[in-house]
């Protein structure tokens, strides 16, 4: 069992050598509502690799998550782009559909990269999620999405995305001023490792494959606690 007990919050490099997970632990990685401390999307996933440079995770496909919806069960991006941030919302379990994703994190950077295959194991795209640097606990990381992401695709081209839903949470006010030109260099700073074709890109994990023998992590009953009972 991932030490749940022992909540661990801090900086970027300053993490024990003992906190470090090994490859095989089961973990949750968790984001909080934009506007509230509340948590709306929980994923059970099995560590990669995790040291002072870098966290790796796995999620498998079929992985039950807790992701946002509407307060009467709609998928909140079937809601027009006008009234998406304004409906009241609710949570709802689900399995994660297709197939897995493997999520990279630097301590202290204001964004993931995630890797997305096609069936068959055909590599198919980076996705930059810009967000607040993890934060760690003994079960798992916790963040805050941005809204703002970018696609990076095999042949080292790029594009933003969801511009328009980072425009619509500042003027429903999920954002200020101020955290919207944060989020802006993240980005900005995130293009640039992009055109100089650095860490994680250049490292080749879009031929890394799990490990055959990890099971499908289950999502603990109390995934919105810190410290939730996560099962290794």
């Amino acid at each position: 069992m991932a030490d749940g007990g022992d909540v661990r919050r801090v900086a970027a490099g300053g993490v024990p050598a003992a906190a470090y997970w090994a490859p095989g632990t089961r973990i949750l990685w968790r984001y909080r509502e934009n506007a509230g401390d509340r948590f709306h999307i929980a994923r059970p996933v099995t560590v990669v690799r995790d040291d002072a440079e870098l966290l790796a995770a796995w999620m498998a496909p079929g992985t039950e998550c807790v992701k946002p919806v509407l307060a009467d069960g709609t998928p909140v991006h079937l809601e027009p782009l006008g009234s998406r941030y304004t409906k009241p919302r609710s949570v709802q379990r689900d399995r994660w559909f297709g197939t897995g994703v493997l999520k990279l994190a630097r301590p202290g950077e204001p964004w993931s990269v995630w890797l997305f295959w096609e069936p068959g194991w055909r590599f198919k795209n980076w996705y930059v999620n810009l967000e607040e640097p993890l934060t760690r606990w003994g079960g798992g990381v916790d963040s805050e999405d941005h809204f703002l992401d970018i696609s990076v695709h095999p042949d080292g081209s790029w594009h933003w995305r969801d511009e328009d839903e980072f425009a619509q949470a500042q003027r429903d006010g999920l954002m200020d001023a101020a955290q919207a030109e944060r989020v802006l260099a993240a980005g900005r700073a995130a293009v640039e490792v992009i055109r100089a074709w650095g860490s994680p890109f250049s490292e080749g994990w879009e031929h890394w494959r799990p490990d055959p023998s990890w099971e499908v992590p289950q999502l603990p009953e109390d995934w919105d606690r810190t410290p939730a009972r996560v099962s290794s």
